[in-house]
């Protein structure tokens, strides 16, 4: 027993103590679960509208303490889309797909000309300057991340 207290005021002072604690935890709001970002996306419009194909750049930013990965992309505007990764073999430029794209902790990937990059394949409608492909990312955990990339020329 607290020291000068009695056994009805210890009682009260539990009881009060387990309503703020209950009252507390109903009306606590659940952590939104950090979820990775992509960033100032685009698509670089083909130089014939007749192209099957089309590459996508961006930024996946993982401001989240956990790692995260990417498993695939779809795009309604597309037949297919997939990870590519430029690289150089006996010193000709190779493209190859990637079936997973880390994204660690705490850290940006960049998708850009000559190095990562989404193919989209197969345009449902001709690509225009100025027009928004959505894509949406599944990662390994089963979330997805929706993007929209804007149809340029040039680099932004």
């Amino acid at each position: 027993m607290i020291v000068g207290m009695n056994t009805t005021r210890l009682l009260c002072l539990l009881a009060a103590v387990a309503g703020m604690t209950a009252a507390t935890h109903v009306h606590a709001a659940p952590a939104k679960a950090c979820a990775p970002q992509f960033r100032a996306g685009w698509v670089r419009l083909p130089p014939a509208p007749s192209m099957p194909m089309a590459a996508g750049f961006g930024t996946f930013v993982n401001d989240c303490a956990q790692p995260a990965a990417v498993a695939s992309a779809t795009s309604q505007g597309f037949g297919g889309v997939s990870l590519h990764e430029s690289v150089q073999v006996d010193g000709v430029n190779r493209m190859r797909e990637v079936d997973r794209l880390a994204l660690p902790a705490n850290a940006k990937v960049p998708l850009a000309p000559g190095g990562l990059h989404l193919m989209l394949m197969q345009p449902k409608q001709a690509l225009v300057e100025g027009a928004s492909v959505p894509v949406t990312f599944k990662l390994e955990d089963g979330r997805s991340v929706e993007a929209t990339l804007q149809v340029r020329k040039t680099a932004p």
